[in-house]
């Protein structure tokens, strides 16, 4: 019986954040909508770190419960930023990125 060597290593980080994603695609409609919306009133690049915060904002405001929001890990950033810009050309480009985990 042969041997199964992997030669690419599983970013757990990414896993998490496709888990993350299926669970909750609001979060992606909304970094969508919100980066679209800073497009069409003239911002050609936006930091998709705003855009976390914003979410996290609106959702402590929607909630009576300051334990019941959902958290949004900073370690989602890079691969939302890179997911969206790859999945809608129009914003392609749109987010500043430096070589992250999320490249690969």
């Amino acid at each position: 019986m042969r041997k199964i060597i992997r030669t690419a290593k599983i970013d757990p980080t990414r896993e998490k954040y496709m888990a993350f994603h299926e669970a909750n695609p609001h979060v992606y409609e909304s970094l969508v909508e919100m980066a679209r919306n800073l497009k069409a009133i003239g911002h050609s690049r936006y930091g998709i770190a705003g855009l976390f915060e914003t979410l996290r904002y609106q959702s402590a405001i929607r909630t009576s419960d300051p334990n019941a929001g959902f958290k949004l890990s900073n370690d989602y950033k890079p691969y939302y930023a890179r997911d969206i810009m790859k999945n809608n050309p129009d914003l392609d480009g749109f987010f500043e990125i430096k070589k992250a985990k999320a490249d690969k």
